[in-house]
């Protein structure tokens, strides 16, 4: 008989979501933060992030 390699199937497309509301586009991974831009604008000020301009 042929030697056959069964391999697991990949995982292709997004995986992880927003932490907050687990929407998967627009995502802030950037310093482990793992949030949708929508989300992280919401909550920057309370994180620590200031807007300059």
């Amino acid at each position: 008989m042929s030697n056959i390699v069964l391999r697991p199937k990949k995982n292709f497309g997004r995986t992880n979501g927003c932490v907050r509301c687990g929407r998967k586009r627009g995502m802030v991974r950037r310093y482990g933060i793992r949030m949708c831009r929508q989300c992280f604008r919401e909550t920057a000020p309370a994180i620590g992030f200031k807007k300059y301009s």
